[in-house]
C-alpha cells in the first residue's frame, strides 16, 4: 500500500509555467477590468447618474413608486438585482444616499421613510432595508420624461431577460444639480452641487449665448448640508473653465449668550461631525484650546448642531477663528469635474458640461418628436381610409356581410374602397355598433388635427432654434416647480478675518535644553530664577543643547534618517528642572530606528547649519532653507546621505571650527573657504584629506572650545586639507 502511495506521487507530472510579457498582461487582463470600472461603475454620465443610481431608480419607476404608495426598500433592492447584480447591500447604500432623510442630495431623488443616516455624520448608520420605505420624488418625473417615447437607447441587463435606458432622459441638467463622486482606476470624478433654479437660469441663457458670462447667474456651488464657501471669483472662474481646483468652505454658528456656548449649525460637505469633534478632544487634551471646556453633538429632530462650552470671558468670534484654522470646520472642496461623454472620460468646465448636456437634450426631444410623429402618422393612416368608408357605409357593411370567407373580407374590404392592408383590418375591426355615422365622423374629425401636429412636429425636427426653446420652456416650468433658495451662502475672502497664531501667544523668555537621550525641557526664566536644584535627567544622560529663546520661535531637529523634524516653542508645555521633560520619539513620530542628532532653537531662521561626513567632506547651507510656509512637521533630505553623519553644528555666521579626527589629530578652518549650497541635500567639499589609511572625521567643534591650546597653529588655508598632529603642549584633555 505505501509502494503503492510512492508510484502515484512519482506520477505527478507538473505543468510548465507559461511565461507572458507584463505588457501582454496589462493589455489581456489589466485594461478590460479597468475599463469596465471606469465605464460601468464609478464615473458619472451626462443624465447625472452612475449605472448603480440609474438601475435603481428605474427600477422603481417600473414598479409605479413615482407618485404610488411607499413600499419597503427590501422589495426595491430585490426587484433592483434584476438589473443590477453588484449585491443587495451595495445597491441598499447607493438607495440610501439618493433619500431625504440622508440629506446628501440637495434634491434628493428618493423620498422616505424611516432611518437613513446622515450625510454629515460618520457613525449613525442607517436602518437594515426591512425597516424603511421609499418612494420616488416628485422631481424623477423630470428623469423620466417621455421614456417611453424611445427619446434614450435601452439594451438587454446582464443575463439578456429585460431591457434597461443606458441613460435617463433627463429633462435639467442634473449632472450640475446633485454631488456626485466616484473613485476608478486610475482617475476619479468629484462634482458638486448647484442650485437648481440658477442653474436653469444658466442653460437657458447659455443656450441664447454661448459667450454669456455663467458666474453672473450661477456664482458658485450650493450644497444640501448648508455652510459658507470663501468666494474668490478667480479662483472659482478658474473652476468652472478648467473643471479643476478646489474652494474653501466655513461652518456655521451662533452663539448662545445663556448658556455660553458656540453652536454650530452647519458644516461643509466634505467633513463630518465626529471627525470636528475628535479634533476639538484631541485639541483639548494637548492643551492648545484652553478657551472651551467642552464639546458635544446635539443633533435632535430639529436639526444639525455642535455646541461647543466656552470659557468665562472667552470672545466667541476670536475662538472660531482659531477653531477655522485647527479644525475641519474649515475645509477645502476638491473639484474634479470628469463625465462621461459617449463611454469616454473627459474632464470638463461648466460651459462645456452645459454644451454636452444641451446636445443630449435636444437629441432626446428628437427622438421623441420622431416616434409621436411616427405613431400620429399611423392614425392618420387609419383614419384616412376609416374617411373612405364615410361615403357608403352601407357598402362597406354589405361587403362584410356578404363574404363567405373569414380571410376574404380584408382583401375585399381593399378592392371595394381603394385602401390598403392595414386600413383594412382597422375597418374589419371596429365593433358593428360603431359603423355608424356618428362614430366614423367624430374619428374623421381628428385627421386635421393630427395633420397640424404631425406638421408642427417636423417643423420641431427641422429647427434648433425650437429645439432649444422647448428646452428652455421645461427649464423654467421646472425651475418654478422645484427651485428653492441657496443653502450655501458665499463670503468675499477679501473681506475674510484670518486666525494669526502668534497673535494669541503668550510671549515670555525661557530656556529650551535638549539632551543626548532625546529629552526636551523648556524652563520659564522666572523659574530658572528661582531654583536652586539641578536638573533631572535619567542615567548617563546629559544636556547637549541649552539655549535662551521666547515662547514664539520654532525648534529644528536633525536625525540619523536625514529628515528634519519642525516644533513650536509653544507646543513644548512648559516644566521645572526637576522634571525630565518631554521625550522627543513620542512628540515627533520617529520610526523605531530614528534618535534626534541635534536641535537648533530659532526665531528668523537666521544662520547657517555645517554638515561634517565620515568621508571627509563639510556641507553649508542657510538654516533658512529649513523655513516652510506651511504646518509641515516632517522634512525629508534634510542633508545628504552619501555619507554617514559625523557631526552638526549652528553657527549665527562663518566662525572657525576645529575638526578632530579619529586618529587624535585637527583642522582648524575658517567656515568662509566652505562655500555655500542652496540645496539642503548637498554632499559638500572636501575638508579633510583622506590618505590610505581613511583618516575620518570624529568631532567638530568651535575652535574657541576645542580645549586646544593655541588652536590658531592648526589652522588652514586652502581645502582640502591634513590633519594635524597635536602636540603635547595644546592638548588639556581626551578630545575623543
Amino acid at each position: 500500500m505505501a509502494r503503492r502511495k510512492k508510484e502515484d506521487r512519482q506520477e505527478v507530472i507538473l505543468a510548465p509555467i507559461a511565461e507572458q510579457a507584463i505588457t501582454e498582461t496589462l493589455e489581456t487582463n489589466y485594461m478590460p477590468y479597468a475599463m469596465s470600472v471606469i465605464i460601468s461603475r464609478a464615473i458619472p454620465e451626462i443624465d447625472g447618474l452612475k449605472p448603480a443610481h440609474r438601475k435603481l431608480l428605474y427600477t422603481m419607476y417600473k414598479m409605479g413608486l413615482l407618485g404610488g404608495k411607499f413600499t419597503k426598500s427590501a422589495n426595491v433592492v430585490g426587484s433592483t438585482m434584476k438589473l443590477n447584480p453588484h449585491g443587495d447591500s451595495a445597491i441598499y447604500e447607493t438607495m440610501v444616499r439618493l433619500t431625504r432623510g440622508n440629506e446628501a442630495l440637495l434634491h434628493p431623488l428618493i423620498e422616505s421613510q424611516g432611518n437613513f443616516g446622515k450625510a454629515y455624520s460618520r457613525d449613525m448608520a442607517y436602518a437594515a432595508s426591512r425597516y424603511t420605505e421609499v418612494r420616488l420624488e416628485p422631481i424623477c418625473a423630470e428623469l423620466f420624461t417621455d421614456i417611453n417615447k424611445n427619446t434614450v437607447k435601452f439594451v438587454d441587463n446582464y443575463d439578456g431577460e429585460l431591457k434597461e435606458p443606458t441613460l435617463l432622459p433627463a429633462a435639467y441638467p442634473s449632472i450640475l444639480v446633485n454631488p456626485n463622486q466616484g473613485i476608478a482606476v486610475g482617475m476619479a470624478s468629484n462634482i458638486c452641487s448647484f442650485n437648481l433654479r440658477e442653474v436653469c437660469e444658466a442653460t437657458i441663457e447659455y443656450m441664447k449665448d454661448e459667450n454669456c458670462d455663467i458666474m453672473e447667474i450661477m456664482p458658485a456651488p450650493d450644497f444640501s448640508l448648508g455652510a459658507n464657501i470663501i468666494y474668490d471669483k478667480d479662483e472659482m472662474r478658474g473652476i468652472y473653465e478648467t473643471g479643476r481646483g478646489s474652494f474653501k468652505m466655513r461652518a456655521s454658528y451662533r452663539y448662545d449668550k445663556k448658556n455660553n456656548c458656540v453652536e454650530i449649525t452647519e458644516i461643509p460637505y466634505s467633513t463630518t461631525s465626529e471627525q470636528i469633534i475628535g479634533k476639538i478632544m484631541e485639541l483639548l487634551k494637548a492643551n492648545k484650546l484652553r478657551e472651551i471646556s467642552d464639546a458635544r453633538d446635539e443633533t435632535d429632530l430639529n436639526g444639525f448642531k455642535i455646541a461647543i462650552d466656552l470659557k468665562r470671558g472667552i470672545n466667541p468670534d476670536e475662538l472660531m477663528l482659531k477653531l477655522y484654522k485647527l479644525t475641519s470646520l474649515e475645509d477645502s472642496f476638491s473639484c474634479n469635474f470628469n463625465i462621461l461623454i459617449n463611454s469616454v472620460p473627459r474632464v470638463m468646465g461648466i460651459k462645456e458640461i452645459l454644451k454636452e448636456w444641451v446636445a443630449f437634450r435636444m437629441t432626446c426631444i428628437r427622438n421623441g418628436a420622431k416616434f409621436d410623429i411616427e405613431q400620429k402618422s399611423r392614425r392618420l393612416h387609419l383614419l384616412m381610409g376609416l374617411k373612405k368608408i364615410l361615403l357608403d357605409i352601407d357598402k362597406a357593411i354589405s361587403i362584410i356581410r356578404h363574404t363567405e370567407a373569414d380571410s376574404e373580407v380584408v382583401p375585399n374590404l381593399m378592392v371595394g374602397f381603394g385602401i390598403d392592408r392595414v386600413q383594412a383590418e382597422y375597418i374589419a375591426e371596429i365593433r358593428l355598433r360603431n359603423l355608424n355615422k356618428e362614430y366614423i365622423l367624430k374619428n374623421v374629425d381628428n385627421i386635421e388635427k393630427l395633420t397640424q401636429e404631425i406638421a408642427e412636429l417636423n417643423k420641431l425636427l427641422s429647427s434648433d432654434k425650437a429645439v432649444k426653446s422647448q428646452i428652455s420652456k421645461q427649464l423654467k416650468d421646472i425651475a418654478k416647480k422645484y427651485g428653492q433658495d441657496r443653502k450655501t451662502q458665499l463670503i468675499e475672502a477679501e473681506n475674510l478675518d484670518m486666525y494669526r497664531e502668534e497673535e494669541h501667544v503668550d510671549d515670555y523668555a525661557c530656556t529650551v535644553f535638549f539632551t543626548r537621550g532625546q529629552y526636551i525641557k523648556k524652563v520659564t526664566a522666572n523659574s530658572l530664577r528661582f531654583t536652586t536644584s539641578e536638573h533631572k535627567l535619567r542615567e548617563d544622560d546629559e544636556i547637549t543643547v541649552t539655549t535662551e529663546t521666547t515662547n514664539v520661535s520654532e525648534l529644528v531637529f536633525f536625525s540619523n534618517k536625514c529628515n528634519a523634524y519642525k516644533l513650536k516653542t509653544q507646543d513644548i508645555p512648559d516644566c521645572k528642572v526637576t522634571q525630565l521633560g518631554e521625550y522627543l520619539p513620542g512628540i515627533l513620530d520617529l520610526e523605531a530606528d530614528e534618535k534626534i542628532l541635534y536641535a537648533v532653537v530659532t526665531k528668523d531662521y537666521k544662520g547657517i547649519m555645517l554638515f561634517t561626513f565620515e568621508n571627509g567632506k563639510m556641507a553649508k547651507v542657510e538654516l533658512s532653507n529649513y523655513k516652510t510656509k506651511t504646518n509641515r512637521k516632517k522634512l525629508v533630505n534634510a542633508y545628504s546621505d552619501k555619507s554617514p553623519i559625523v557631526d552638526i553644528l549652528y553657527l549665527e555666521t562663518d566662525t572657525d571650527v576645529a575638526v578632530i579626527t579619529d586618529n587624535n589629530k585637527v583642522i582648524c578652518l575658517d567656515t568662509a573657504l566652505v562655500p555655500l549650497k542652496s540645496t539642503k541635500s548637498t554632499q559638500g567639499v572636501q575638508v579633510v584629506k583622506q590618505p590610505k589609511g581613511g583618516v575620518r572625521p570624529a568631532r567638530v567643534t568651535l575652535a574657541e572650545a576645542s580645549d586646544i591650546d593655541n588652536i590658531k597653529r592648526y589652522s588652514v588655508r586652502t581645502l582640502p586639507a591634513a590633519a594635524k598632529t597635536i602636540k603635547a603642549e595644546d592638548m588639556q584633555l581626551s578630545l575623543l
